[in-house]
């Protein structure tokens, strides 16, 4: 069962919309404006968040440079927040049942994800995500748990062989930060949705990681 179901139906139009998310941009995004302005309008509009992505990485200890902003939101809250986004500036450059792909018209505006959650194993993560603290300026959000991301970054290995390197890396490296607090069980059920155990496997090995749940 895929975890959104736009990345496993529609894996190369989704690449193509990635790799052109920064066309034409001839400055720096300004994270936290952009993250200042959406923290408000999610309080305002009582709006159920959390960071995914590279925001989602360096919360969990993995520092990461990222260009974006990507965030899992309940998919009943999109019409909300499709008018607040276009009054801040956003135009809305794809929209379908799992994803809002936003651009700034400014490059500091810069860009914004939302996936947006209605299958269960999206709505789990966002049940489970906590509130964070330590990524300086940027407070009052809240995050995915490691689990939940290695979540993502196995699909995203499934549906991007060219992303697999990075990904598998980014697994590893959480599960050696979290691997004394990380639910074991959660994860091996990711990689047996998506058909990858034996990566788990190996990975485990390799880390000194036992027992293999």
């Amino acid at each position: 069962m895929p975890l959104f179901s736009f990345e496993t139906s529609r894996p190369s139009k989704t690449v193509s919309l990635v790799n052109s998310a920064g066309r034409g941009y001839n400055g720096p995004m300004d994270f936290v404006g952009t993250l200042t302005l959406l923290r408000e309008a999610f309080e305002r509009l009582e709006v159920k968040a959390a960071f995914i992505g590279g925001f989602a990485l360096q919360a969990a200890g993995i520092t990461r440079s990222t260009t974006d902003v990507d965030f899992l939101i309940l998919a009943r809250d999109a019409d909300r927040i499709k008018p607040v986004m276009a009054e801040a500036g956003f135009a809305l450059m794809h929209e379908s049942e799992d994803v809002l792909n936003f651009f700034g018209k400014t490059p500091a505006l810069g860009r914004v994800d939302f996936l947006l959650a209605h299958r269960p194993y999206a709505l789990a993560m966002l049940n489970r995500a906590r509130t964070i603290d330590g990524l300086g300026a940027v407070r009052g959000f809240k995050t995915i748990l490691p689990e939940d991301l290695i979540g993502l970054k196995v699909q995203s290995a499934v549906n991007d062989p060219h992303r697999e390197n990075q990904d598998m890396s980014d697994i590893r490296s959480l599960l050696r930060r979290h691997r004394n607090a990380m639910d074991l069980g959660l994860v091996r059920d990711y990689f047996r949705v998506f058909d990858r155990e034996p990566d788990l496997d190996r990975l485990l090995r390799e880390e000194g990681l036992a027992p293999y749940p």
